[in-house]
């Protein structure tokens, strides 16, 4: 029987990875259901260069996995989140600090972390970016010696690699007596290599060997004495014929072979078609790996030589000329050609998804709606009632992820206004797919809403669903759309028009939030970039609001900085805001990392061109303190989503409010002037 429910593939190792791969060069033969990746960082390294990005010879993105842009090629779904755990009963995926995942068939590709901690002192070397964060921290130049623990093949590589990167520092491996023969001694000799087999204190990195983690056993399943789930020939866990496994987390219970990248890159093509046929409810294949593996092991002196079982050949620098282009042959597979200029703007979600201000406020006026423009409507009260109303299509295709960063972006409407949060309903648009996979999206979609809510001591009080009679999107979660009415009370709201002269202005947060995602769909945004600012705009501005309140009368206007950009919404402020004119400090407005120089590169949100109509106020009440690059013109333009706040306030209260929190930040005056 077919199982139901969305299939989960935990982990980006290599299997993953080429599996992805796989589907994105041929859409027809991903299942016809939900499919999701989950990976605790949005790259993953290709372990075959890892020693050459030691020693200095590859830059991380040489060999780094774009995985969120892979899954968009893919058509699948990319959360980012620690697993911690498998209930097979309830066929939940545990994650740490967030709703579970159901799944109906899943696959572990979950890597492995290094053994024998509790017997050591030192760093590991898995997981791999806590390894090389310790060795970016380590001098060259420090006259102790640094010891790698563990003389396997992993452990002379890194060695071999250090001794490339700090040519002069002195370096120890700790071996076991009589681990290596003479040619291998006398490799690591000519690279004044010490090696030892006594323990010591000194700064070291663990490279012996490897097992799963701790949490496959843990979740009830048959591991071998290094924890690696035990699989059949069709690569399905034990007992259980809807979960499958493979890469250093697995190995075949009646073919054993130890932990390689070889055998987890072998095994991408039949989990591959295994995973696609229990989804198409077809037959599974058997298969039988390799016996050995080839191993091409790097010196640190343009060599390298060939190990296949007890077998070895070199160093010679014909392999490690062969080792490079298999390595960067590899890597290649994964890259798309992606033009750096925009010919067109991308069709962008989120907040940049919103129509834009010309033939909004034309519509408003012809409506007889068109007034001041305020973040929420005040219904009066005492405490005032605030209510506004916020939505947009999915920016993000993690459910949970994207729930919460709706609800940021709705509440950011009260915060503008001075209120505290105290209620939300929320519409949810589900895509039109089976009813297991709705329930699915609709439960992670409501408690990432939830957990917005609950950090505010606000409640969601109801809502609606409706689902979508449009084209299901690939991956199905893109067909998410919410949309939310959020009510708060306040004592004094703060108005959007209202700066006087002599305020400060006082932004919250980077921008450059558009352009980040437009680049992020083209694939040319760095994830580390995309990374850091998602993890800015999952953060909460509510408290900055509470500080905000203790400077009562002193705040004298405020708003939040969304789809129009930071020029845009100025220029809301000024509408509203008599004879005054705004010196904007160009030079000093924040842009999150990697912005700047996509904007430089010609990208653009969709929205950014009729945006652009808010230059005009440049040849009037704003004036830029300096000639600004093309690159910040843009900026001031860029639509936001979950961004900042932008509070004009005395000068005083400006110094008190960035003196006790670091986020703010001053980029510009009000002075008087303008009619």
């Amino acid at each position: 029987m077919t199982p139901s429910g969305p299939l989960l593939l935990a982990g980006g190792g290599h299997s993953h990875a080429l599996l992805l791969k796989r589907w994105a060069m041929t859409p027809q033969l991903r299942p016809k259901r939900g499919v999701v990746l989950v990976n605790r960082h949005p790259t993953a390294l290709y372990s075959g260069m890892v020693p050459g990005l030691i020693a200095g010879i590859y830059r991380r993105d040489e060999l780094s996995i774009n995985l969120p842009h892979l899954c968009d090629r893919a058509g699948v779904a990319f959360v980012q989140a620690e697993i911690v755990g498998v209930d097979s009963q309830r066929q939940d995926l545990l994650l740490h600090q967030r709703p579970a995942l159901s799944f109906g068939v899943l696959s572990l590709d979950v890597g492995a972390v290094t053994r024998n901690l509790e017997h050591l002192s030192g760093v590991p070397i898995k997981p791999l970016e806590e390894a090389l964060q310790f060795l970016s921290q380590q001098d060259p130049e420090d006259p102790q010696p640094f010891r790698i623990v563990g003389a396997g093949p992993a452990g002379i590589e890194v060695a071999l690699a250090l001794r490339r990167r700090w040519p002069h520092r002195a370096l120890e491996l700790q071996i076991r007596a009589g681990q290596l023969n003479a040619t291998t001694k006398s490799i690591l000799r000519r690279a004044h290599i010490h090696c030892v087999t006594d323990a010591s204190a000194h700064a070291s990195l663990l490279c012996t060997g490897s097992r799963a983690p701790s949490w496959l056993a843990n979740s009830g399943f048959a591991v071998d004495h290094n924890g690696r789930v035990l699989t059949n020939s069709f690569l399905q866990l034990e007992g259980y014929s809807h979960l499958f496994a493979s890469g250093d987390c697995a190995v075949m219970e009646a073919q054993p072979r130890p932990a390689s990248g070889v055998w987890a890159v072998r095994s991408a093509v039949p989990l591959a078609q295994n995973l696609e046929a229990i989804c198409n409810g077809q037959n599974l294949k058997r298969w039988t790996p390799q016996r050995q593996a080839l191993q091409l092991i790097g010196t640190h002196n343009n060599a390298a030589w060939m190990q296949r079982g007890r077998a070895r050949t070199g160093p010679f620098p014909l392999l490690w000329a062969l080792k490079q282009r298999i390595d960067r042959s590899f890597m290649a597979g994964f890259s798309q050609q992606a033009s750096m200029q925009a010919t067109e703007p991308m069709a962008c979600r989120g907040c940049a998804a919103k129509l834009s201000a010309r033939p909004l406020n034309a519509a408003l006026s012809q409506a007889g709606l068109k007034t001041q423009a305020e973040d929420a409507a005040n219904l009066g009260g005492t405490p005032a009632l605030l209510q506004s109303v916020d939505g947009f299509p999915a920016l993000v295709s993690d459910p949970w992820l994207n729930g919460r960063l709706t609800t940021l972006h709705a509440c950011s409407d009260l915060w503008a206004c001075g209120a505290k949060v105290t209620s939300a309903m929320a519409v949810v648009t589900l895509p039109s797919i089976h009813p297991t996979e709705q329930q699915e999206l609709l439960h992670q979609t409501l408690a990432g809403v939830q957990s917005v809510l609950i950090e505010q001591g606000a409640s969601l009080i109801g809502g609606h669903t409706l689902e979508s009679r449009s084209p299901t999107p690939s991956p199905t979660t893109l067909g998410l759309q919410v949309a939310l009415t959020v009510n708060g009370q306040t004592s004094r709201p703060w108005p959007k028009g209202g700066i006087q002269p002599g305020d400060a202005l006082l932004l919250s947060r980077p921008l450059g939030v558009g352009v980040l995602f437009a680049a992020a769909m083209a694939g040319v945004a760095k994830p580390k970039d995309v990374e850091t600012t998602l993890r800015t705009m999952n953060q909460s501005q509510h408290q900055l609001v509470d500080a905000l309140q203790k400077h009562g009368a002193d705040i004298h206007a405020c708003t939040d900085v969304t789809g129009f950009g930071l020029l845009g919404h100025l220029g809301e402020m000024l509408q509203g805001s008599k004879s005054i004119t705004i010196q904007l400090w160009a030079d000093r407005i924040p842009a999150h990392p990697g912005a700047l120089d996509l904007l430089d590169q010609g990208l653009a949100s969709s929205l950014a061109p009729a945006n652009r109509d808010a230059w005009s106020l440049l040849e009037g009440p704003v004036q830029l303190n300096a000639s600004p690059s093309q690159a910040s013109l843009e900026l001031l333009v860029d639509p936001q989503t979950c961004g900042p706040l932008l509070v004009a306030c005395t000068a005083a209260s400006a110094e008190r409010l960035m003196a006790q929190d670091s986020a703010w930040i001053q980029v510009g005056i009000a002075g008087s002037g303008h009619g």
